[in-house]
Formats: structure tokens, C-alpha cells, sequence
């Protein structure tokens, strides 16, 4: 018995439901940045494993070659066969006269199986070990072919620890130039990300030639991604040393417990700061001078600008900082909208925008603006388009060229996390119900600066951005309010656009309660709006006119919205239609919370007429027959009813 009350799910063997099976191919490795100027056939350009074999491309190469000759064949069907078996045998020898080739058929074989999807763990590791066996000793001849490189990515992708450690070990002193290989490149990274015991050592082999190898076609990915991905604090310190130039390479140790800029600048005496930091700023400027390389886009590039930058503001000739930050602002500027996708760039791209003229801000604004809605979706990139909202003077600026198009692409953001929050920051600024504490400490760091460059008064410029903001996206709420009552982060947007928005808001909120005129209750398949808890909870906010405080147990009321025309609104939509019989239903069914919420604001703040209207819909029997049923939340209707009448 009391099993059968327990609220843990059964297992199997009790009459419960078999557990799902790990599917063993199954990864979540970490996501690589995007740029947001990205095109779509580059975010979706894999450079994993192919799924079509190599056995298959050469059947199909041969297929074609049938083709072609029995086209050109003169109709003797003997001829094309002649013809197509030569082919066939001259194809053979050239495969059989390359090095190692009867040991790649036989490994490829093993990887066509190694690599299926419906093998069990076990299985794998068996043809793995025999895979490991057949390439042992050649392994470095064969990696950066463009077949067998595929062979030994999947022996590390998902063979065991010691198959990994001898791929690691026979390609030692080879890893600079397998990282510029078209084909074994991917291996690099396959081995860097899967084995953390060699990747010191591999790292180490690109030592003095990062930049070089950052600007190479190839090599940039791997050198990219082993930074921002796979790398600890000490293996991306190593990597960035590189950009302090050939002084801090040759002649500094590496300084136990401290890294990057500050950790080598420290102790130093003023010259050699500042030829370090001018080797950093050339490296730096080599990079972005070279931007056809794609080298820009790159997370090791920003982190070794925002180290430039954060330098910059240790200096005490505040003049010299100023001047050299103008400069290195000079040589990114055509570069910002390709940097605030990773974390260093969008501080960088925050520090221009904070430091920056109106000139500046007018440049980064017009670069940013083609990539808006990228921006939006990205956690880092957003953090630039905030900061931008928070330094402008010229808001009539931000109105046409950012606000009115961040309006216009509602219906795309709305119901993303990122993009909702987007949309809501013009107007809750940093309101903790939807900016992390984190993301507000990160955007509280250029306070102090805006506060030396521009010249306007932070909250009349808050005011004015919310104000311009305002009727654009009411007009977007007042023509997809149907779809987004629908939704979670719909019904989230628009709370607090009606909460939070200046302007007339009645035709918003017309569109909001339309479709609440539909039948209630509604079908398995179509809810109704008022029976889905988000719509629920965002009628019953907008009623009270607020939203709860926990740190004052009370609703803080908004002052730019009337909760009681909200309410009256309520009335005459959903229940003038059909004598209130759907509000009645509502307030028996799951909408009883809304019900009583509406009861009390038209009872403390509803016109004469309202409160006559909802008192002849609750006569003595409706309120009886809600005392007989057991509703959750009818204690609560039946007060402020009781309150209504008296």
C-alpha cells in the first residue's frame, strides 16, 4: 500500500516503463561561437565524419565511368562491357600500386563497421582494438590522407583510452602539419578534444608559430577551437603568449600562478611594458589587416584584444591610453560586427561603444545593423546591442536605425530566451525578472565610462529609448497577440510590453482578449487560452496591474498601466457577447484565479455599470452552485465575490 501511494515512477520489473536506451553516439559536446555574420552554409558546414563511406564513392566513380561508356559505345553492348571491365582493372592497380593499400582496404572494412550506429559498447571495442591493430606502425603515413584520415578519426572517436594514447603517441612530431591538412585537421581536434593527457604536448608543437598557423586556411580552425573549446587556463595562457611577441617567447618564463598580459607585465620595469604591449598591439593589428583570412571571427584574437584593452586601463597616462585606444579602435572598426559573438569580443566591441564619440557609435551602430536579429539570439552578442541602448545620446538615432526594427522582428524572437529578452530590454532596462544578475554585473561595468563620455542624463535617456520603443512593438503585439497568447514567451512579452509600454494601449489590448471569445471549455486538441497556465497567469498579472514581490509580498503596481480598463475591457469582450454565461463558466472551470482577480479590480476600481454588470452575472444561485463544487481556488472567488456585493 504504501508503494502504490509513492510518487516515484515504477520500474520495469513493477509494471513500469522500460528505461530509454543510451543511444552510445550521443554527445553534447560544447558549442562553438557563431559569428553573426555568419551565412547559413557556413553555420551549417560540418567538419565531422561523413556519413557515406569511402567504399561508396569509389562504386559510384565507377558507375559513372559505366555511364560514360556506354554512351560513347557505337550501340555494341560488347564493346561498352569490354570497354567498362578495363576501366575497372586499371582502377584496381592504380589502388593496389599506393602505399599501404592492402592494409587500408582491409582497415577500411573494419571502420565501415566500427562506425555503425546499432552496435552495443562492446562490440564497438572489438572492432576498434582490431582496427588499432591492423594501422598500428603507420598511422603517421596515412593520417592526412583523405580517406584513411577517416579511419583513425573514428578509431579516436570511439575506441578505448590505450587506442587513443598509440594514435596520439605515433603522430607526435607531426602535428603542425597534419593541423594544415584539408582532411587531418579534424583528427587534431578530435584528439585534442579527446585526449587531455597528450594535449599539452600536442599544443606545445604549434609553439611559435600560433599566428601564423591562426592565418593559415586550415590550421585556424584547429588553433580556434582548441582555444575556445578544449583548452584549461593554462593550455589558452600558452597559446596567447604568442601574440606578447618574440621578447616575451624567448626571454620570460612562464610565472607559476599568474597568466596572460598581467602575469608576464608584472615586476617589469616601464620600457619592456610598453614593447610588449606594443608586440601585442602589432599582432593584433596583423590579424585584422589580414581579415580575408577569417581570422577575425576568432575567440583567441578578442581574448588577446580585450588583455590589450584592459592594459590600456592600468596606464597612468590616461592621454597615452586614450590615444592608443583610438588607434586600436581605428585598426577593428570595420571588424566589430564579426567580434560580439564570443565573450572577449563583446566586451571589446562594449569598451569602443563606451569609450567611443557619437561618431564611433553612429559607425558600430550602422556595422551592427544588418545582423540585428543574430545579435538578438545571441547571449554574448546581445550584451553589445544593451550596452549600445545604454551610451547613445542620440536616441532619435537608435529610434530608426535599431528600436523600429527590433519591433519588427517580434514575431521571429519572441519565443527565444535570448530574443525575448531582446525585445524586453528597451523597456524593463535591467529588471532582474528577465537579466540575470550575472548579465547586469557584466553591463554595470561601463557605467562608470558612459558617465565621463556621454553627455546626457541616464534616465532621461532610459525614458526617451522606452518611449520610442514603445508604439512599435504595441503595433506588434496588437497584430500577433492571437499566436503569442499561445505561447510561453509570448504570453511573457506581452505582459510586460502592456505593463511596461507607453502610449494607447486599448487596440493591444483588444487583440489580447479577441481570442478568448472562443467557446470555453475547449476541445482536447484546442485548448482554450484561459485553460493554459501561461495565458492564465498573464491575465491575472495584467488585472492586478503588476507583478508580485516577494520582498514585499505585494504587487508593485505599474504607473504606466491601467489594471481597471484592462478589467472593463475584460467585461465587455469576453462576456457582453453571451450574457457573461462564459465568464461563469471560467470561474467553474480552470479560470478561477482570473475570475477572482477580475472580480476585485472591477470591486476597488471598475466604474459603476461594470460592477452592476458582474453582479447580475453572479447572482445568488451561480454563487451557490460554486459553494456545492469542490474548485480549486473557489474559496478565493467566493471572497471577493462576497466583497463585490456587499
Amino acid at each position: 500500500m504504501k508503494q502504490a501511494n509513492s510518487r516515484k515512477r515504477p520500474s520495469a520489473h513493477q509494471g513500469g516503463k522500460d528505461p530509454k536506451r543510451q543511444n552510445v553516439l550521443k554527445e553534447t559536446p560544447k558549442r562553438k561561437s557563431v559569428p553573426v555574420t555568419a551565412t547559413q552554409d557556413e553555420i551549417e558546414e560540418s567538419g565531422d565524419e561523413s556519413s557515406q563511406s569511402y567504399q561508396e564513392e569509389e562504386e559510384e566513380l565507377v558507375d559513372e565511368m559505366e555511364k560514360a561508356t556506354v554512351h560513347e559505345a557505337s550501340g555494341s553492348k560488347g564493346a561498352a562491357f569490354e570497354s567498362h571491365k578495363a576501366q575497372k582493372e586499371l582502377l584496381a592497380q592504380r589502388k593496389a600500386s599506393k602505399p599501404n593499400a592492402e592494409m587500408v582496404t582491409e582497415a577500411k572494412k573494419l571502420w565501415n563497421s566500427a562506425r555503425q550506429r546499432n552496435l552495443s559498447k562492446q562490440e564497438r571495442e572489438v572492432i576498434c582494438k582490431k582496427l588499432s591493430d591492423t594501422v598500428r606502425g603507420k598511422i603517421a603515413e596515412i593520417a592526412s590522407k583523405h580517406d584513411s584520415s577517416r579511419i583513425i578519426q573514428t578509431l579516436v572517436k570511439y575506441g578505448r583510452q590505450q587506442e587513443r594514447d598509440l594514435v596520439a603517441s605515433e603522430l607526435k612530431g607531426h602535428y603542425k602539419a597534419l593541423a594544415q591538412s584539408k582532411y587531418s585537421k579534424f583528427l587534431v581536434l578530435k584528439l585534442i578534444r579527446y585526449c587531455p593527457k597528450h594535449r599539452s604536448s600536442l599544443l606545445s608543437e604549434f609553439h611559435g608559430n600560433v599566428l601564423r598557423l591562426l592565418l593559415h586556411r586550415e590550421a585556424g580552425h584547429v588553433i580556434s577551437e582548441a582555444f575556445e573549446l578544449y583548452s584549461n587556463a593554462n593550455e589558452r595562457s600558452m597559446l596567447l603568449r604568442e601574440f606578447y611577441g618574440k621578447e616575451v617567447a624567448l626571454f620570460e618564463p612562464k610565472k607559476e600562478g599568474k597568466q596572460g598580459i598581467r602575469g608576464v607585465l608584472d615586476g617589469l620595469e616601464k620600457e619592456r611594458q610598453r614593447r610588449i604591449l606594443s608586440s601585442l598591439k602589432e599582432n593584433i593589428q596583423s590579424v585584422f589587416e589580414n581579415s580575408d583570412k577569417g581570422a577575425v571571427s576568432r575567440a583567441i584574437v578578442h581574448a588577446a584584444l580585450w588583455e590589450y584593452l584592459s592594459e590600456l586601463e592600468l596606464l597612468d597616462d590616461k592621454s597615452e591610453a586614450e590615444r592608443l585606444r583610438r588607434e586600436i579602435y581605428e585598426i577593428c572598426q570595420e571588424s566589430v560586427a564579426e567580434m560580439v559573438h564570443t565573450r572577449y569580443g563583446s566586451q571589446s566591441v562594449r569598451y569602443f561603444l563606451a569609450y567611443g564619440t557619437a561618431k564611433d557609435r553612429k559607425q558600430i551602430t550602422k556595422l551592427l545593423k544588418p545582423h540585428l536579429e543574430r545579435i538578438c539570439l545571441d547571449s554574448e552578442a546581445q550584451l553589445v546591442l544593451f550596452t549600445l541602448l545604454d551610451v547613445t545620446d542620440d536616441t532619435k538615432l537608435l529610434s530608426k536605425s535599431i528600436l523600429t526594427d527590433l519591433a519588427a522582428l517580434a514575431p521571429k524572437l519572441y519565443m527565444d530566451a535570448n530574443g525575448r529578452r531582446a525585445l524586453l530590454y528597451p523597456l524593463i532596462y535591467r529588471s532582474s525578472r528577465h537579466i540575470t544578475p550575472a548579465m547586469a554585473t557584466v553591463l554595470a561595468s561601463t557605467d562608470s565610462i558612459r558617465a565621463t563620455t556621454s553627455k546626457k542624463d541616464e534616465e532621461l535617456r532610459r525614458e526617451e529609448v522606452r518611449k520610442a520603443f514603445s508604439g512599435d512593438i504595441l503595433k506588434q503585439v496588437e497584430m500577433n497577440a492571437a499566436k503569442m497568447i499561445l505561447d510561453t514567451g509570448g504570453s511573457l512579452l506581452i505582459t510586460e510590453v502592456l505593463l511596461c509600454a507607453d502610449g494607447d494601449k486599448l487596440a493591444a489590448i483588444d487583440a489580447v482578449l479577441r481570442p478568448l471569445q472562443s467557446p470555453f471549455p475547449g476541445s482536447k486538441e484546442h485548448k482554450h487560452p484561459v485553460e493554459l497556465s501561461h495565458t492564465a497567469r498573464m491575465l491575472k498579472q495584467l488585472l492586478q496591474g503588476g507583478h508580485w514581490s516577494h520582498a514585499t509580498k505585494a504587487v508593485i503596481r505599474s504607473e504606466h498601466f491601467d489594471a481597471a480598463v484592462f478589467a472593463s475591457a475584460f467585461l465587455r469582450i469576453v462576456g457582453d457577447d453571451d450574457g457573461g454565461e462564459r465568464i461563469r463558466k471560467m470561474a467553474q472551470g480552470d479560470g478561477t484565479f482570473v475570475i477572482a482577480e477580475l472580480c476585485e479590480r472591477i470591486d476597488k476600481e471598475g466604474r459603476a455599470e461594470d460592477k452592476k454588470k458582474l453582479k447580475k452575472w453572479f447572482s445568488g444561485d451561480v454563487v451557490k452552485s460554486i459553494k456545492s463544487q469542490d474548485i480549486r481556488g473557489g474559496g478565493v472567488l467566493l471572497e471577493k465575490l462576497v466583497a463585490l456585493k456587499a
